[in-house]
């Protein structure tokens, strides 16, 4: 059954930068160390965590009561014109998932490729049926976490707020991972106020229902951007977006699940945002 939650809770992407050892374990000590909730594993270079430490994994953050993520490797393009980079885009997203959920992670983000020589259109179609047979082998396999295709910050990349709330839509047992910083980057500028966030929450509700407010898998950061969309992340602090009301809009909204800082300073803007969501 697949997690649903009461509150927002907010964590890193990865190890702290100030775990002294870089483990998964020691990171998920750490984060709690540092009152934080959640803890996204970076499987962004390959999955080469056994099964053995998922298990490991699981253990330890049941006991810290630390709620887990998954982010699937950065080289998947479901809309490649090479039908071997398909297939191996396709088993990268599937063993996030199964790492992912022996680990007790609810939930797997992955980027879906790139436009390329297509119209978005027919990129649509087609990352729309590599997705649609990823999440058959994750029924077939028991595995029960949830696949999010994330908004992307780039123009060159599929991931708009439409289509990745269109592929939710499409087909049952994927949810959106909406990425502030990339919707405000893509934008060049745009989704950035109280009333653009609400926009964007009234949307999921209406389109994919109540319950996908209160499984959100959210990323924050600050974010660099040019006229083609995102250039690199930075601290909030950094940045123009605006995240007090962003955090403003998700806190009236009730939205629910867990927020990951992709800042460069990783913990320091995690902890930036819960005392702000909590001081609200």
């Amino acid at each position: 059954m697949k997690k649903y939650f009461d509150k927002l809770l907010f964590g890193t992407a990865g190890v702290p930068l100030s775990t002294p050892k870089k483990s998964s374990v020691a990171g998920i000590i750490r984060v709690r160390e540092l009152s934080l909730d959640a803890m996204e594993l970076e499987f962004v270079r390959g999955v080469k965590m056994s099964e053995e430490s998922a298990l490991e994994v699981k253990k330890t953050a049941e006991e810290n009561n630390i709620v887990l993520t998954v982010h699937a490797p950065y080289y998947i393009n479901l809309n490649s014109d090479d039908p071997a980079k398909i297939r191996d885009s396709k088993e990268r997203i599937l063993q996030s998932a199964r790492i992912g959920f022996l680990a007790g992670a609810f939930s797997v983000v992955f980027h879906s490729g790139y436009y390329g020589k297509e119209t978005p259109g027919k990129a649509y179609h087609r990352i729309k049926e590599a997705v649609k047979e990823i999440v058959m082998k994750i029924r077939d396999e028991g595995l029960d976490i949830w696949l999010r295709p994330e908004t992307m910050g780039g123009l060159a990349e599929f991931g708009d707020l439409e289509e990745v709330i269109s592929l939710s839509e499409e087909i049952e047992g994927i949810l959106p991972a909406i990425d502030f910083a990339h919707l405000h980057a893509r934008s060049i500028g745009k989704y950035n106020s109280y009333e653009e966030v609400r926009e964007i929450l009234s949307m999921i509700e209406r389109r994919l229902g109540r319950e996908a407010l209160k499984t959100m898998h959210i990323h924050m950061s600050g974010i660099e951007y040019g006229r083609r969309g995102e250039v690199r992340h930075l601290n909030l602090e950094e940045s123009d977006l605006n995240y007090k009301e962003i955090l403003r809009a998700l806190k009236d909204f009730k939205v629910a699940g867990v927020v990951i800082s992709e800042s460069p300073n990783i913990e320091e803007d995690a902890i930036l945002m819960k005392k702000t969501y909590e001081n609200l």
